[in-house]
């Protein structure tokens, strides 16, 4: 969408919901759009409008586009919680020059749950005659129905009727493998490539001219055609309740990181930088590598970096910015993380894309300095990340919204034209800094490739 594109102009209506609904088996079983965590979250069925964005100025179109659809837009909400009214759900690229798309997709039904409460947004493209008087004068979208005391209102439309769930469907599963080498036939397999990347990226920290480095590699299966995903995103779901599981335009996964949360000017995130893997079978080993890790120099140091990065690019936005005195041992079923956990008060009207953009890259995911790490990194990886390590979330019509790092996830690709099987291409990496041993660090990458390989498994 340009400056110069026609701003489309919606009407979303949002109505609560009698009876509790299995939100994942709405979802459609091959092109899911879910955001879901515990007993909150929301499924699309459907996409009413889709907006695209790439290179450097990706965040800062997005905001803008947003922006404008949210001013034009007619929002009938009788819910009125996080997650009502117009939302869309986006997922973004890491890196400045990658080719592959940003989107942000505001799907045509929207079923939601907030703890006990359930609710269902219909969004439509509305008559030009009908979205005339859409904003007022601040630009702010206009909610056309005024609940009383009770959340409801005299006169409002029903609730639309949901679809049927999809039927149960196969699920032969996905066997991965280290993703073939993008380069020349003379280039070293992945794995190896990985290995000497790591010990250069040690070289260079040695020699000063960079602090930190992420890296990251990729395995790749195949997904065959007619697979219901909604059986990967009920296990991740299940399994890592501390995670955010997401679905959005073929990106799937489980990300523990949330990158900026933003609500009625309340602003909060969550760092993870510092990593053991879990030995959930041997608890004496297991409380060793949490020890290990809480104690390590090399792993709080790179914590630092990391908290500090957010901190350095959040201040302009904020006020009032808290962390956790000390970081603090995450516990997930496949790795232990350092965290910490940081709160502010919004200091000027900021959308959630715009404080995505203002943060991203982290530390967690690109290194110190920045632009030094970003420039290594292209180099040092062999291939494009795509929306690995980038962000995905959703925003709503009045800038709030709830946004975390792409991990722990996996990227479908376009069905085979004539076999229908679809590739899958999973990511991991982790901080190098002086003294990362390269065994490690890949040992590191195993670990963080558990959730999507058993998510994905048979």
């Amino acid at each position: 969408m340009t400056s110069e594109s026609a701003v489309p102009r919606l009407r979303a209506i949002t109505r609560p919901l009698a009876t509790a609904v299995e939100l994942l088996q709405l979802a459609d079983p091959t092109a899911p759009l879910v955001w879901q965590r515990g007993d909150r979250g929301c499924v699309g069925i459907g996409e009413t409008l889709r907006l695209s964005f790439t290179g450097p100025g990706r965040f800062t179109e997005a905001a803008a586009a947003w922006r404008a659809i949210a001013a034009a837009a007619q929002v009938d909400d009788t819910v009125r919680l996080p997650g009502s009214g117009l939302i869309a759900l986006g997922t973004f690229a890491f890196a400045d020059t990658s080719a592959t798309e940003s989107v942000l997709i505001v799907p045509r039904l929207l079923v939601a749950r907030h703890r006990d409460r359930w609710w269902v947004t219909e969004t439509t493209v509305a008559a030009p005659d009908a979205a005339e008087d859409a904003s007022d004068a601040t630009g702010a979208p206009v909610t056309t129905a005024t609940p009383d005391a009770t959340g409801t209102t005299g006169t409002v439309d029903p609730a639309p009727a949901l679809p049927a769930p999809a039927p149960p469907g196969a699920w032969p599963g996905v066997e991965f493998a280290p993703a073939a080498p993008a380069a020349a036939a003379d280039r070293p397999d992945s794995v190896s490539a990985y290995l000497d990347g790591v010990r250069e990226s040690v070289r260079r920290i040695a020699h000063g001219s960079v602090e930190k480095i992420v890296l990251s590699r990729q395995i790749a299966g195949t997904l065959p055609a007619g697979s219901d995903l909604r059986v990967p995103l009920g296990r991740l779901a299940e399994r890592y309740l501390d995670c955010w599981t997401f679905a959005v335009d073929g990106m799937v996964g489980a990300s523990p990181e949330t990158l900026i949360r933003s609500t009625a000017g309340a602003v909060s995130a969550r760092v993870l930088a510092g990593t053991r893997a879990r030995h959930p079978e041997a608890p004496q080993r297991d409380a060793q590598a949490r020890d290990e890790l809480l104690t390590s120099d090399k792993e709080q140091h790179e914590h630092a970096f990391a908290v500090q990065s957010v901190v350095t690019a959040l201040a302009p936005h904020v006020r009032e910015l808290r962390t956790s005195e000390e970081p603090f041992p995450l516990q997930l079923p496949n790795v232990w993380h350092l965290a910490t956990d940081l709160g502010a008060s919004l200091a000027e009207r900021s959308s959630a894309i715009e404080l995505v953009g203002a943060l991203h890259p982290t530390a967690a995911i690109a290194g110190t300095p920045t632009a030094d790490a970003i420039a290594a990194i292209a180099e040092l990886e062999p291939f494009d990340r795509g929306r690995y390590s980038g962000a995905v979330g959703w925003i709503d019509a009045a800038g709030d919204g709830e946004w975390v790092i792409a991990l722990r996830c996996a990227q479908l690709g376009d069905a085979d034209a004539a076999t229908g099987a679809r590739p899958v291409t999973a990511s991991a990496g982790g901080g190098i800094v002086a003294g990362s041993d390269p065994e490690h660090e890949f040992s590191e990458t195993v670990s963080k490739f558990r959730p999507i390989t058993e998510a994905f498994a048979r």
